[in-house]
């Protein structure tokens, strides 16, 4: 590994024309004496993938949907970059010796081998794949002590927890706070949810996200995967994750340590920050980015999240407390609810029905390995599939009395 950010980090770059992907690329075309781009990869985006390609001139670059492999390697054919395709082939790139940091960026439960992979090769994680953590947490950290990697978190929320808790290793965390923003329904009850349309979800009021995790984020899902996520990153109990919703978006989160006092890292709603934190980690990097000021924001206000209304978070921390492969369920009918909210096909309320039905239903495996999760999340897809064909549209939720 690098420790002198005067050194040029290499980076690969796993899911390269999403939304953090692409302001990840910005941060390293903003740095070019920093960093260097090795491999990039896309899922289906090959148009995007081929421009990145061009511009940032990687060794390699990776298209997960094969059928369009011809397509990419013909418009770089003109060029020395290297054209491959398959989450296979992704899973061995990572491993390339000239990798120093990969960022893991990929949407939902694909990202999960590649990680494994890298850690296994010694590569340092920048971690905006929450999923990885929530479906094999305990495996991902114990993989990462193995190997002497450090695991570098990416979200705003975990990027300033792990901020405030730099030089305070020795001392012990009471409880960290996870803030919200409340998305674009906050205050909202459930008869207004069961009539909103993707169209409605997809504004959020503070971030510019890829359509998932701004769907998450509108059902406080993202939170809940955040609450795992965070268990795992910090070492955590449950009953140490507080959520708190605060609109404004300026505190990214806090932590309270034993004495009672509380540090949080506060900025205006960007994801380039805790992205440029991750990869030029240890070092702080100078940067134009927007400052926040006081007096823009003379008010700042915190509230509690209901999660009677939005019961997605309190799903998500029941699985927590179950453990095993409950998480992984959590993750796989979220997934698949998601999809079909944004394709038209189940309600906003439906998709906590479906989440909690495979939770029941789904057989629980205390002590998981790998080829576990795997399976788990397969067949947790196949049973959310099928019940998005029984469910009504507009499910209202269970009755919870």
């Amino acid at each position: 590994m690098l420790d002198n950010i005067s050194q040029i980090k290499n980076i690969a770059i796993l899911g390269s024309t999403g939304s953090i992907g692409t302001q990840a690329l910005e941060v390293v075309n903003e740095n070019p004496d920093l960093f260097q781009v090795v491999l990039l990869t896309a899922n289906n985006n090959a148009d995007l993938l081929i421009q990145q390609a061009l511009e940032f001139y990687p060794t390699h670059v990776a298209i997960c949907d094969e059928s369009k492999y011809g397509y990419v390697k013909e418009a770089l054919a003109k060029t020395e970059i290297k054209v491959h395709a398959g989450h296979k082939a992704i899973v061995e790139l990572v491993t390339l010796a000239e990798i120093h940091v990969v960022l893991t960026a990929m949407v939902g439960f694909a990202g999960l081998e590649p990680t494994i992979a890298a850690i296994r090769a010694g590569k340092d994680i920048a971690l905006a794949n929450k999923e990885t953590l929530v479906v094999a947490g305990e495996l991902i950290t114990e993989l990462a002590r193995e190997h002497n990697v450090k695991i570098l978190p990416v979200d705003s929320e975990h990027s300033a927890i792990f901020q405030c808790l730099v030089g305070e290793e020795q001392n012990p965390i009471e409880k960290i706070i996870l803030t919200a923003s409340g998305g674009p329904f906050r205050g909202r009850d459930a008869a207004y949810l069961a009539n909103v349309t993707r169209e409605d979800a997809l504004k959020h009021p503070n971030w510019v996200m890829g359509a998932k995790i701004t769907i998450d984020s509108a059902s406080l899902m993202n939170k809940g995967l955040e609450v795992v996520e965070a268990k795992w990153l910090f070492d955590l109990q449950p009953a140490q994750i507080e959520v708190i919703v605060h609109p404004q978006s300026i505190i990214h989160s806090m932590v309270q340590f034993e004495d009672g006092s509380i540090k949080a890292q506060m900025g205006l709603p960007d994801m380039k920050l805790p992205i440029q934190y991750a990869l030029g980690y240890p070092q702080r990097i100078a940067n134009n980015f927007k400052r926040f000021g006081f007096t823009d924001y003379p008010s700042l206000t915190f509230e509690q999240p209901d999660i009677k209304t939005f019961r997605n978070l309190g799903l998500v921390f029941d699985a927590l407390g179950a453990g095993g492969n409950m998480p992984c369920i959590v993750n796989a009918a979220n997934e698949v609810a998601v999809a079909a909210f944004l394709n038209k096909q189940t309600g906003f309320l439906a998709m906590s029905d479906i989440i909690e039905a495979c939770m029941q239903k789904m057989e629980f495996i205390e002590t998981p390995a790998l080829h576990d999760y795997m399976e788990t999340d397969r067949q947790t897809r196949l049973l959310a599939q099928n019940l998005i064909q029984t469910l009504p549209l507009k499910a209202l939720h269970f009755d919870t009395n």
